[in-house]
């Protein structure tokens, strides 16, 4: 496993499928990511004082190209290209801070019907957006999916108890199963087809389950966005003759799609009980 050593005691290693990553100043104040397959459980931070995570990923970045002294002994190659960060700022909108956006951010959440019992997913979600879900929805699990190791970092510092994940929805561990509420945030920022989101969902969610797609912004912000960021945002939100053939193939059916100017909400339920 290759490290690079850098003053003050720095230690990184590559956050592939192959390794862990320690981010250290000290050796008693160690963090991890659990490496899984196709993805990163991001672990709870257990060393105090509490070092932020945020902080130690962005000196990751810096690190890149320190030059390593001699008296730190031979350095291997190292391979740093996994550890690319796409540009989500866009999930954060400063129009998102107004009292009407607030409302719709609201509206989504309370699509998923989460009470004390639920186990909740949010994938591809804006940071205010779990903030939200956190302060008003409480629930026996929430787990949050992401791509942006930045992202989980900021979450997983404020709420101890969320589950992190880093990786693509269709490869999340099935030890979090079943589900009972998914929020699908922003679909159109995966890299994958309907029909294999569903068929992830239908293999990770209850009887019953509600499946929230939505765009707080609408489709007309979607495609100025996707504009922007053709990068990150691959797809568009689904019409609902599209979606309502998709979602029946894997026993899923739509409870309701609201498609409006400045918002889009669609609610799916599990109509399959799994055996």
């Amino acid at each position: 496993m290759n490290s690079l050593f850098l003053p003050p005691s720095l230690v990184l290693l590559p956050p592939t499928c192959k390794s862990s990553l320690y981010l250290q100043t000290k050796p008693q104040f160690i963090c991890t990511l659990n490496c899984h397959h196709h993805g990163h459980n991001l672990s709870t931070l257990s060393h105090s004082p509490r070092l932020s995570l945020r902080f130690q990923l962005s000196m990751r970045h810096r690190a890149i190209d320190a030059t390593v002294p001699s008296n730190e002994g031979t350095v291997s190659v190292i391979n740093f290209e996994d550890f690319f960060e796409k540009d989500w700022s866009f999930l954060e909108l400063d129009e998102l801070s107004s009292k009407e956006q607030i409302q719709k951010i609201d509206r989504i959440i309370s699509a998923g019907e989460i009470n004390e019992t639920s186990r909740v997913l949010v994938a591809t979600g804006a940071e205010g957006f779990v903030d939200r879900v956190v302060d008003s929805s409480p629930c026996n699990l929430l787990l949050v999916v992401h791509d942006s190791l930045f992202l989980l970092a900021g979450i997983k510092e404020k709420y101890d108890k969320v589950k992190c994940w880093q990786g693509e929805i269709i490869y999340v561990p099935e030890k979090w199963a079943p589900l009972d509420v998914v929020f699908l945030y922003f679909l159109p920022a995966l890299p994958f087809t309907l029909d294999q989101v569903f068929e992830t969902l239908a293999n990770r969610c209850s009887p019953g389950a509600r499946v929230v797609i939505s765009h707080p912004l609408g489709k007309d912000v979607l495609q100025e966005q996707r504009k922007q960021f053709p990068d990150v945002i691959v797809s568009d939100l689904p019409d609902q003759t599209t979606l309502q053939k998709i979602a029946a193939n894997h026993s899923f059916e739509i409870a309701k799609f609201v498609d409006e100017p400045g918002f889009y909400l669609v609610i799916l339920k599990s109509c399959e009980a799994k055996n």
